[in-house]
């Protein structure tokens, strides 16, 4: 286990340094093609603000993984046999195949968020893209597993069920991370705190090849995020987001949150702990939207950081806000899977209490202003 800490931190150190370096280039390669992000009513920035940050963090993820399985398997004390055996075992026999799924809808999604960037897609074309991009990895046997009845197992509906509720994860988390890429750091920062509680959920199970994609993507959204906190030199776009939301929901997919040891089956809720806060943004957000009447896919500043600015916070310090709201859930999910069932329900009802206070808290305050929107 000790060899796993260090190519742990290995992996972390090399995709920050990366994703760093790759942001940077990106920078300049958007601004010589005018690929920038304008200011609107919609906007924070006051100033063009260069797009493609996204790219820097789908290279470094798919790129490291790659190069250093390449070189892994080039190395005479190690070969693919080994690889499956001790990394890849946990997802069985057709782990290749389920990578190559992952690897294809984590590419669709990629693409379709570039040229959402550079073009504007409808809404509709956009969603038909994310439901492909959710379909490779379940098509590839990357399914939830929902402790469906005998009865309807028996009768092949376990499939057909396990496979339509994680495209409607994934496709959820996609947008939820997308509609949460609203203000400086804000999303990259989340997307690293998920991670790293993901990581801590699944790390002494045994299933390295998802601690690596997730220690990985952590360095890659870290390295971002130097060139993305307040003032943003960069955005990474719909194609960094919804990227962040596809990987995030298939490695909450592939990890395994409940055993025959551990206390509580309910501990399998752990990812969606880890990601409350785009979660409760995106539900959030909606809910105001249809009570006042609108669409609900009609944009507007009435998101979790744009209440809290409402109230007064300075945009980054409502990052700041935010970032403690997730890390305090995240640990919350580390912990669902060493308490019974008591203990799991304190946690869940804990969580809740977190953003009912919140919720409390903005409606008082919008109240007292007589401005915002409550909810």
């Amino acid at each position: 286990m000790k060899n796993w800490y260090l190519i742990y931190a290995y992996a972390f150190g090399l995709s920050l340094v990366v994703s760093a370096l790759l942001t940077a280039l990106m920078r300049r390669v958007a601004l010589r093609c005018g690929a920038l992000d304008h200011p609107g009513e919609r906007k924070m920035q006051q100033e063009p603000v260069p797009l493609l940050g996204g790219v820097a963090i789908w290279l470094t993820v798919y790129a490291v993984i790659g190069l250093n399985l390449l070189i892994a398997i080039q190395m005479r004390h190690l070969s693919l046999a080994w690889i499956h055996a001790n990394v890849l075992a946990f997802l069985g026999p057709d782990a290749i195949m389920k990578l190559v799924g992952i690897g294809i809808g984590g590419t669709i999604i990629f693409l379709l968020g570039l040229v959402d960037d550079l073009t504007a897609l409808k809404p509709e074309a956009k969603l038909a893209g994310q439901i492909a991009a959710a379909l490779a990895p379940v098509l590839c046997g990357v399914r939830l597993d929902l402790f469906i009845p005998d009865i309807l197992a028996a009768n092949g509906w376990a499939v057909w069920i396990a496979g339509a509720a994680t495209v409607l994860w994934i496709v959820l988390m996609t947008n939820s991370m997308n509609l949460l890429d609203n203000m400086d750091g804000l999303c990259g920062g989340i997307s690293a705190i998920a991670a790293v509680s993901f990581f801590l959920c699944v790390f002494q199970r045994e299933e390295y090849f998802v601690c690596l994609l997730l220690v990985v993507f952590a360095g890659s959204t870290t390295g971002f995020l130097f060139h993305n906190v307040s003032p943003a030199r960069i955005y990474m776009g719909d194609a960094g987001a919804m990227f962040c939301g596809y990987l995030l929901a298939t490695a909450a997919v592939l990890g395994t949150f409940y055993t025959a040891t551990t206390p509580s089956r309910i501990a399998v809720v752990a990812p969606v702990l880890a990601l409350s806060v785009p979660i409760f943004d995106t539900l959030s957000v909606i809910y105001i939207r249809w009570r006042s009447g609108e669409s609900i896919m009609k944009g507007d500043k009435r998101h979790f950081s744009h209440r809290l600015v409402n109230l007064g916070m300075r945009p980054a310090h409502a990052v700041g806000f935010i970032y403690l709201v997730a890390a305090v859930t995240g640990l919350g999910a580390v912990l669902l899977g060493q308490v019974g069932l008591l203990g799991t329900c304190i946690i869940l009802g804990q969580t809740a209490g977190v953003f009912c206070l919140i919720v409390l808290l903005m409606n008082a305050g919008n109240a007292n202003r007589g401005t915002g929107t409550r909810l």
